[in-house]
């Protein structure tokens, strides 16, 4: 925390209300209209959480510099791959990514489906705002 210069001196105590006294990043952000490809105003709280999570599983990790190396998800890992080994690997895919997020506590009641060549996830992730359902569907070689 970079001090500030009051009149008698530097302040130290951290301001109230601060997310950062509490330990806490906040959940403000542009919210993203991935309809239109365009950002439309701001969200906070729970949709947040949803709007990050759905983006951390939309990006391939890995594949564009802006984000870290601990950013997106590695479905091109577990495609085309034995079932057996996929299902598994594909939990500890998703999970690590999400739980990137220190919003996000755990995942709950994960499902992994196969169809065909089409891989479906689903779970609910518990967050410090609520509970809410993801899905993610992916098909192989695309």
């Amino acid at each position: 925390m970079i001090p500030a210069i009051g009149r008698s001196g530097p302040v130290t105590a951290a301001l109230e209300g601060s997310t950062a006294a509490s330990g806490t990043s906040p959940s403000l952000t542009y919210r993203m209209d991935f309809e239109h490809k365009r950002i439309a105003g701001r969200i906070d709280g729970l949709e947040a959480v949803k709007q990050a999570a759905v983006k951390v599983l939309q990006t391939a990790r890995f594949e564009h510099l802006i984000y870290s190396p601990n950013y997106g998800t590695e479905w091109s890992l577990v495609l085309g791959q034995d079932r057996l080994l996929a299902r598994p690997e594909l939990r500890r895919i998703v999970s690590e990514a999400l739980l990137q997020d220190e919003r996000i506590q755990q995942l709950e009641d994960v499902d992994i489906l196969f169809n065909g060549d089409t891989v479906s996830f689903s779970c609910t992730a518990v967050t410090y705002y609520g509970n809410f359902e993801l899905r993610k569907e992916e098909i192989a070689g695309v």
